[in-house]
């Protein structure tokens, strides 16, 4: 138990509610997904993890108990320390993928090359034909497909100087900063693991 000012009964009620809130909020934001990376679902992920962190701390406080799992809530990011009102902004994107499927994945790039091109060879020569191909965003929805298994991923939204075409090029990733992200969204199976222990039947 924290040495914080213990939260009454119903304060500790009040936060349990607002976990069952978060998770109708959730699943309205799923059903209604506009796509496979719908910012309001990462929103909504992202407000039930604090619920859920509220709720740890306050049953924690009040009466000496603890949940059973861990909701990771972005803590560790440092304070945003960029501008109130900047003048450009970055969006840098992370997907991680397990290649599951080798076979799958050379025969995709052979569809792709082979009626104009030379042959497909190697695992690299066919990610570089798919990822020629097709946009990241249909990668992901249809990964599946090109023999690879969606892992982790983030997104962050982050203060940037405004630069002219072409002049971060050569080191386009150098100036991500984690005191400059405005908004982060991740997805992650452990979310998911997480929100199974809460629901039994999902």
């Amino acid at each position: 138990m924290s040495d914080a000012a213990q939260p009454t009964v119903d304060e500790v009620r009040a936060a349990a509610e607002a976990v069952k809130a978060a998770l109708d909020r959730h699943l309205a934001a799923v059903e209604n997904r506009s796509g496979a990376n719908d910012p309001a679902v990462y929103a909504a992920a992202d407000a039930l993890a604090r619920a859920v962190d509220a709720y740890d701390q306050a049953l924690d406080d009040g009466h000496g108990e603890l949940l059973p799992f861990e909701v990771p809530v972005g803590e560790t990011l440092p304070a945003y320390a960029g501008p109130e009102e900047p003048e450009a902004v970055s969006v840098l994107i992370r997907r991680d993928y397990l290649v599951a499927d080798p076979d799958r994945l050379l025969g995709r790039a052979r569809r792709v090359v082979e009626p104009t091109g030379g042959p497909v060879g190697t695992l690299n020569g066919a990610l570089g034909v798919l990822f020629g191909e097709y946009e990241p965003d249909e990668i992901a929805s249809r990964c599946e497909e090109f023999g690879l298994e969606e892992g982790d991923s983030t997104l962050w939204v982050t203060a940037a100087e405004p630069h002219g075409p072409g002049e971060w090029l050569h080191e386009p990733f150098e100036d991500a900063d984690p005191e400059l992200i405005i908004c982060r969204f991740d997805v992650s199976s452990v979310y998911d693991d997480e929100l199974a222990v809460l629901d039994p039947d999902r």
